[in-house]
Formats: C-alpha cells, sequence, structure tokens
C-alpha cells in the first residue's frame, strides 16, 4: 500500500512539474523568417578591403539599433561590398549588422549561424561550392598582377613564371597559380608556371610587402583590379601589368551547414541582385567606389544553372 500511495505522489508532483519550453520547436526553421523575425540581417566582410569594404576608425554605433553589442552598425563600414549589402538590407526591410570573421573561416562554412550571409567579394567556384550556397553575381572583376614600380622585365604574366607571387590566403589565385582553379562556366588559361605563392591573410599586408623594393620581398601581388587600382592611387610604389589573368564573378555567400533552411534567402537575394542590376543601383555603386563600371557581365550570369541542391 506504501508503494502504491508513493507513486501516486510521484505522479501528482509530475503533473504539478512546470513544462520546459521546446526551443528548437519555437525557432523559425527557415533563414529568412528568422532574419525578418529578427529585424536584422547579419553581414560578415572584410574590416580593411578597400575600395570594398573598411570598417571606418573611431566610428561609433548608431544609438537607435537592433544590432547586438558585439556588432557593428551599418554607418560603421563603408565600401562597394558594404552598399551592396546594406541595400540587400534595406529592400528585405531589415536593419543591417557587420561582424568580420577571418577570411579563412567565411569561405570555409560551417558558420554555426552566427551570421546569416557573407558579402566579401567572393568568387564562385567548383571548391566552395561544397561549402557554400551563392547568390546571383553583383559585380565581375579581373584579376591582375602588381609589381614593383622599379621593375622593367615584367610585361605580361608569363614572365611571372617561377616568381614569388603574394596572395590572399584561402583565395582564388592560389589555386590559379597551381593550376587547379576550376570556375563554372569558364575555362581557364594558365599563363605562369611554376609560380612560388606567398601566403598572407588578405592582399594589403601583401603589397605592403612587394612595396619594399623590386624583388626584395616579392615579385609581384595578384589580386582583384579594384584593389590594385586603389594601391595605385594610394601612393603604394607599384604598378599594374595591364593583361588580366581571368575574370571572377562575385558573389554573396551563405553557409551549407546552417540549421535553417537557405533555399527561400538565396532566391529572394538573387531577385533583389537582379533588380539592383536592373534599377542600375549597383552600376552607380561601381563607378563611385571602383570607378569603372564592372557590373554588367555579372548581371547576365545564370545562377541557376549551377544547380545548386541542399
Amino acid at each position: 500500500m506504501k508503494h502504491i500511495l508513493l507513486a501516486l505522489t510521484v505522479l501528482a508532483l509530475a503533473a504539478c512539474a512546470p513544462s520546459v519550453p521546446d526551443t528548437a520547436a519555437t525557432e523559425p526553421a527557415d533563414k529568412l523568417d528568422e532574419i525578418l523575425a529578427r529585424g536584422t540581417l547579419v553581414i560578415a566582410t572584410d574590416p580593411e578591403y578597400l575600395p570594398q569594404s573598411r570598417l571606418i576608425p573611431d566610428s561609433r554605433p548608431s544609438e537607435a539599433t537592433r544590432c547586438s553589442p558585439t556588432q557593428y552598425t551599418a554607418n560603421q563600414f563603408e565600401g562597394f561590398d558594404v552598399d551592396a549589402a546594406r541595400e540587400v538590407a534595406r529592400r528585405l526591410g531589415v536593419e543591417p549588422c557587420f561582424v568580420t570573421p577571418p577570411w579563412s573561416q567565411l569561405v570555409a562554412g560551417k558558420w554555426g549561424d552566427n551570421w546569416d550571409v557573407h558579402v566579401g567579394s567572393v568568387a564562385i567556384t567548383f571548391e566552395r561550392m561544397e561549402n557554400l550556397y551563392f547568390t546571383q553575381p553583383y559585380y565581375a572583376t579581373p584579376t591582375v598582377l602588381l609589381i614593383h614600380e622599379d621593375n622593367t622585365s615584367y610585361t605580361n604574366p608569363e614572365d611571372l613564371s617561377g616568381k614569388r607571387i603574394g596572395i590572399c590566403a584561402g583565395c582564388t589565385f592560389e589555386d590559379y597559380l597551381r593550376g587547379t582553379l576550376k570556375i563554372p562556366g569558364q575555362t581557364l588559361q594558365y599563363r605562369i608556371s611554376d609560380a612560388r605563392p606567398i601566403a598572407f591573410e588578405s592582399e594589403d599586408p601583401a603589397i605592403r610587402a612587394l612595396s619594399q623594393g623590386d624583388g626584395a620581398v616579392l615579385d609581384a601581388v595578384m589580386t582583384i583590379l579594384p584593389k590594385a587600382r586603389a594601391a595605385v592611387d594610394a601612393g603604394y610604389p607599384v604598378k599594374l601589368i595591364d593583361e588580366p589573368v581571368l575574370f571572377a564573378y562575385a558573389s554573396m555567400t551563405a553557409d551549407r551547414t546552417s540549421h535553417r533552411n537557405m533555399q527561400r534567402l538565396i532566391q529572394e537575394i538573387n531577385r533583389l541582385v537582379l533588380e539592383m542590376h536592373a534599377d542600375g543601383t549597383l552600376t552607380e555603386l561601381s563607378l563611385l567606389y571602383q570607378g569603372m563600371d564592372l557590373t554588367k557581365e555579372a548581371a547576365l550570369y545564370d545562377i541557376g544553372a549551377l544547380n545548386q541542391s541542399p
């Protein structure tokens, strides 16, 4: 009888205990729904990659913001990538918030839903498609070579075969120099053989290394055309080899390992980017920040041909 009374008491206490909410069931399963409910689009970008992106020194966050204390508000950044991302957020009806993880982490995927998208001039490649979703490209740019201004030996890409070329770690440039790069929709011609790629966190320290003297640390730096022109305009003792080695399509990206369904978000960004191509917004931003229109080829890119299934 005592055992029966004890069992009934336990059952009664269990019935009165407060229920624990199932947080997994209340979290939005769809990434676009999550962003709209939160009221912010969390964007990863580079804090020092002019003219594409720059964290403005000594800037303070906006007082009226939904961004978390660990995120930057839109007024703290500037650049082409930044304004393209900011415009996507505006058309979604949410506030843009920025974070600055390292490049190697951004292109590797597995973001843990710590940010929603990466807008950082990411070129579409088959290898990156294993970890990332790509949106309609917002611009396409030539990849070029910088050499020291005192050099008179290098006049075309082939002249840099066997030379030390500075690159950003994890960028397409290293794969190109090793002859392994594959870009959807393109057949590449490898014009530099047996080069010695020297990896830096970004092209900025590589350009500073090249500036130390002709052949002192590096023989050249490989980068995108806007970045090369920005280095020349900033007064670095470097110059361009006029012939580009390849063209890359820059896209906004999202994480394939997200715990949310990403398909509606990708489709909506595709629609908005095409809308920004059509109404001239991206052309205007490209002229403002890059001094040239690098958007037209990107507008024609067939993103559907990539068949990015979940």
